[in-house]
């Protein structure tokens, strides 16, 4: 029993590893994160193929397989359910709509959404799928890929000009990924509608790539209420990743 635990445990900490990688590596690459043995590695690697949860490339690298899809959108939608009531509290802290999106695929999908009380309030259904480069939330998930990533994502999903302000040159949207990076939030400047501005942090540490957001009408989003948001929003981010627990 002890060994087919400690398999386990070493199985996730394979996918866990390709994950951090970007989704693909070469059995040499998962020797030396991992410091397992190659036979271990090779022998786990040849069962989760089996069951679907990695495949093998003609390159012979080993890559995240698409049964993990379905279990990762069911961990999305979970997330939404397990984030209302920090968005709640966001909510009667920042006085706005609040959302919380995930990655899925090429595009930021809204899973959780606790309304403003204002009576002129912004409403994005749950479940509703938008392209990331002209949302705060998927500027938000965007930032926590590698550019390689980020380019590969919007060369299959373009980048539609929604407003005159969507950013739709792949090479300003990296250079603003990497602002997003460093001053730990990401704003929807009337990008994806006019009139409306949106302002969003990623949940570093989820088990998926997530973000929450808050957003409103331009006319109450100023940049100085964006200002007041962002330490708001960072600590709701904060609260609910530990709620989440070691597990996150």
């Amino acid at each position: 029993m002890a060994e087919a635990v400690r398999s386990l445990e070493r199985a996730f900490d394979l996918l866990e590893h390709l994950a951090d990688a970007g989704g693909e590596m070469a059995l040499s690459e998962l020797t030396e994160v991992s410091g397992l043995p190659m036979p271990t590695i090779y022998r786990l690697m040849r069962t989760l193929v089996n069951k679907g949860y990695v495949r093998q490339e003609p390159s012979k690298r080993y890559a995240l397989g698409p049964r993990l899809v379905r279990l990762g959108e069911g961990a999305g939608r979970l997330l939404g359910t397990w984030a209302r009531p920090v968005l709640a509290r966001l909510v009667d802290e920042a006085g706005e709509t609040a959302n919380m999106a995930v990655l899925e695929g090429d595009e930021a999908v809204y899973v959780a959404q606790v309304p403003s009380k204002h009576s002129m309030r912004m409403f994005t259904e749950v479940g509703r799928r938008v392209q990331p480069h002209c949302t705060g939330v998927g500027k938000a998930l965007l930032s926590q890929l590698p550019d390689e990533r980020v380019r590969e994502i919007l060369a299959r999903t373009g980048m539609e000009a929604h407003t005159p302000n969507t950013v739709t040159d792949a090479d300003a949207l990296l250079t603003e990924l990497e602002r997003i990076r460093e001053q730990g939030y990401a704003l929807d400047d009337e990008e994806q509608e006019i009139g409306v501005r949106c302002v969003a942090v990623p949940l570093r540490g989820a088990p998926a790539l997530t973000a929450l957001s808050v957003s409103g009408p331009s006319g109450r989003m100023t940049r100085d209420a964006v200002s007041n948001v962002v330490p708001i929003m960072r600590d709701a981010a904060e609260r609910f990743t530990r709620e989440l627990g070691p597990s996150a």
